[in-house]
């Protein structure tokens, strides 16, 4: 894995594209752990998941991440703070008084995220070089990009239509036959993506992909390499073997 500048030619230019963590979410699936810790805090391989998280973005060029918190996002901070013992500029963007949705906090984020940036869920642990995904961004003259995985229901629910490279459907809530593909959980969009939206009102991140789906601006990228998330008991289990097995 790893990330030189050399990548693709196309020189360190994925240092300056931010990450937004859609971290704010109440983690139902894992209580009774996330009674009283978010998600990201959660213990992994004696440590917390976004540790993990913040590692692995540094092995992949990423100097710059903002989490947007809602669901105790203050101990996040906490424990966190500035991100400098990572190597990546870590800032905040809280929800506030309502939640947002995954939409709604990333239009939230936008004035600390510039005209571009990645997308990453807050429980999803994704071993894949970023450079070659963000080269194909730029060249496919699309406004969103959506990482895909050719999951065939194993890992999870599959929800994409993905053929002859193009995304041709994407949906969480009605599922098709030819559905053999899964959002991966990496995405990336221009900021402009979001003007159509309302400010502080809740939205959802799968509408907004509905919607470039439909005009035609969402470029797919097919991962090869299977991903791993805390979304779920099954999920942390397979992650912590998966760690441990690497501190081996």
């Amino acid at each position: 894995m790893g990330v030189g500048c050399w990548v693709l030619g196309v020189g360190c230019f994925i240092m300056t594209i931010p990450v937004a963590i859609l971290a704010g979410g109440l983690a139902t699936r894992l209580r009774p752990i996330t009674e009283k810790i978010p998600k990201s805090l959660v213990p992994i391989a004696g440590k917390p998941f976004l540790h993990h998280q913040l590692k692995l973005l540094h092995s992949q060029g990423i100097r710059h991440a903002v989490l947007c918190v809602g669901h105790l996002g203050k101990m996040i901070q906490r424990d966190f703070g500035d991100g400098a013992a990572y190597g990546i500029k870590v800032e905040y963007s809280f929800d506030g008084p309502k939640l947002l949705g995954t939409g709604g906090a990333l239009k939230q984020a936008l004035p600390k995220l510039g005209k571009e940036f990645f997308v990453l869920y807050g429980d999803s642990y994704l071993p894949i070089d970023y450079a070659p995904i963000a080269d194909f961004f730029h060249h496919s003259g699309k406004a969103g990009l959506m990482t895909v995985y050719r999951n065939e229901g194993k890992y999870d629910t599959s929800n994409v239509v993905f053929r002859d490279g193009e995304i041709v459907v994407y949906d969480k809530k009605n599922k098709l036959p030819e559905m053999q593909h899964i959002d991966y959980g990496l995405s990336l969009f221009q900021a402009s993506v979001f003007n159509a939206y309302p400010a502080d009102q809740p939205f959802d991140l799968a509408q907004v992909m509905g919607d470039l789906v439909r005009q035609k601006q969402l470029a797919g990228f097919e991962v090869k390499e299977r991903f791993y998330e805390i979304g779920s008991p099954a999920g942390l289990q397979e992650l912590e073997s998966l760690l441990r097995a690497g501190q081996e």
